[in-house]
């Protein structure tokens, strides 16, 4: 790695400047996304990052801490690509039939093949650095949390219902578990990805309307 010429060096505890230094960050970025997305992953090399963007290797290094510092930010880059339109999503107005409605419309609206390579790019790359595993595990552990908040917007409103018809104030349904059928739902959203990578044509949306209305009415 490129000796740092001074003291100025970001680092992941420290705020980011702006102005120029952000546009060049940004640059980098871009670049990294650009090889992960159409070359073998274990080819990708901070140097290989900065000749691509015309810059010397050093300055990918002043941004960077290492090249698993700008991978974990080329995961933070992604987020509203594919996490952020689903809690959006979950978090706009309507009721549990409206929401779920949005969800499934996501989930089945077809992935860039850009960012379908970068995703298994970050896949691999995760099997060996630790790093960039837990950095995926956190962007997947919000992209879960989006399902059991869908839930929780069920038990709520049956906790309502209950409510009303027995005169009390609600409160969330005991008996609807939002965080287990939020789970499952990403579980099987998640495995149905994989499989339909296999085969196309299988009729995704149908199976996760079926799904969601079958632990909806389960719970």
């Amino acid at each position: 790695m490129a000796t740092r010429a001074n003291d100025q060096t970001p680092s992941p505890g420290r705020p980011r400047g702006s102005g120029k230094g952000e546009q060049t960050r940004a640059r980098l970025i871009a670049a990294a996304r650009t090889l992960l997305a159409g070359e073998s992953a274990g080819r990708f090399t901070t140097r290989n990052v900065a000749a691509l963007c015309g810059l010397s290797h050093g300055m990918c290094h002043y941004h960077f801490q290492d090249r698993t510092d700008l991978i974990v930010a080329v995961i933070e880059d992604i987020r509203p690509e594919w996490i952020t339109p689903l809690e959006e999503a979950v978090a706009g107005p309507g009721r549990f039939a409206e929401r779920a409605e949005r969800v499934i419309a996501l989930l089945t609206r077809p992935e860039s093949p850009d960012l379908a390579h970068l995703h298994a790019a970050l896949h691999w790359l995760a099997l060996n650095d630790e790093r960039v595993r837990a950095g995926l595990e956190e962007e997947y552990r919000r992209w879960r949390a989006c399902f059991v908040r869908l839930f929780q917007v069920l038990a709520d409103e049956r906790a309502d219902e209950r409510a009303e018809e027995s005169g009390r104030e609600g409160g969330g349904d005991a008996e609807l578990d939002p965080r287990l059928l939020g789970e499952s739902f990403a579980a099987a959203v998640d495995g149905l990805a994989a499989f339909q990578s296999l085969e196309p044509e299988l009729a995704a949306e149908a199976v996760l309307r079926a799904l969601m209305a079958s632990l909806a009415a389960g719970a």
